[in-house]
């Protein structure tokens, strides 16, 4: 059984990376949903991205790409930015050298000091989609690395749970701003492709439904498809999976709760309808699956990280 402080830091580091590269492809998105339009049109208007990002409202919403970039990627006083949360992962990925693979340091750790260089240089504000582009590239090589050279037990466990809770919540998150009463869009409007898009689904809905772009399918796709690895579905599942395992790994029935909040909440989606959900409130579900998300993983710390030393000694 990992030591507390292990399963902490591995579960940390994947729910970081998974954040940075969330925020790195929703503005990739977003900058090129701008090109060729007017500010009065939503060119430069950055507030669906930050309502997206649950940005903290007391950051101005940048004017530009430059000052974009600036806010969200390199600021090192912004708790939200992508360089805070990589700095972040890399911290958690070298208090846990002994369970993570050379391979797994040596990739962080390059991603790490490539976004401080691309900072340093200064040159970043006049090419934001390759800076975007790295920070995407560098967490899929890490994500394969990590498949690919350690070892799928516990620790490997831990890194799925927080990977794919993460991106549960923030996949409800973007469905609830595009759906959500008052902000609905018209069928074959850009920004469905925009939302499709900054769920790395734009090709796979258009092998499922064809290139017709309808609401309903869109939010059918992103949140009940089984198949789709970023759809919330698809992530609650692995969740489950994941602790479930961990659960029989480490021969304690302290993870109980966090097991039955993740399957609720797999099998809630299991036997969804998009009809239903859509016709009846939608806002209220969405929001549902981030409140469960937030109990999972309270329930985690209480069974994994802090909890009672008697609960971890032989009966």
């Amino acid at each position: 059984m990992l030591l507390s402080r292990v399963a902490d830091s591995l579960y940390w580091i994947s729910r970081y990376l998974e954040r940075a590269e969330h925020t790195a492809r929703l503005m990739d998105v977003r900058l090129d949903l701008g090109l060729d339009r007017q500010r009065a049109d939503d060119g430069w208007n950055f507030d669906r991205l930050f309502a997206a990002l649950r940005v903290s409202s007391l950051i101005e919403t940048p004017s530009s790409p430059g000052t974009l970039i600036d806010a969200l990627i390199f600021d090192p006083d912004n708790d939200e930015s992508v360089l805070r949360s990589i700095t972040a992962a890399r911290e958690n990925a070298r208090q846990v050298r002994e369970e993570i693979s050379s391979d797994m340091w040596e990739q962080i750790n390059a991603l790490f000091l490539r976004v401080k260089e691309a900072r340093s240089e200064g040159t970043w504000s006049m090419r934001p989609h390759y800076i975007c582009r790295m920070i995407i590239d560098g967490v899929h090589l890490f994500d394969g690395v990590t498949d690919a050279t350690m070892t799928h037990g516990e620790g490997w466990q831990y890194l799925q749970a927080g990977r794919y809770l993460e991106r549960a919540s923030a996949t409800a998150a973007l469905l609830d701003l595009y759906f959500h009463e008052g902000s609905r869009l018209p069928p074959n409007h850009a920004e469905w492709v925009g939302l499709l898009r900054s769920c790395a689904a734009l090709e796979a809905y258009c092998r499922c439904y064809t290139a017709e772009l309808r609401p309903d399918r869109i939010a059918e796709f992103l949140l009940l498809n089984l198949e789709f690895p970023r759809s919330v579905r698809f992530s609650a599942a692995r969740v489950d999976s994941a602790l479930r395992i961990i659960s029989q790994l480490t021969n304690r029935g302290g993870g109980g709760r966090a097991e039955r909040l993740a399957g609720r909440l797999h099998a809630s989606l299991d036997y969804g309808q998009v009809d239903e959900i859509l016709g009846d409130d939608p806002h209220t579900y969405f929001e549902s699956i981030g409140r469960f998300s937030a109990e999972i993983h309270t329930a985690v710390y209480q069974s994994y990280v802090m909890y009672p030393i008697e609960s971890a000694l032989p009966a």
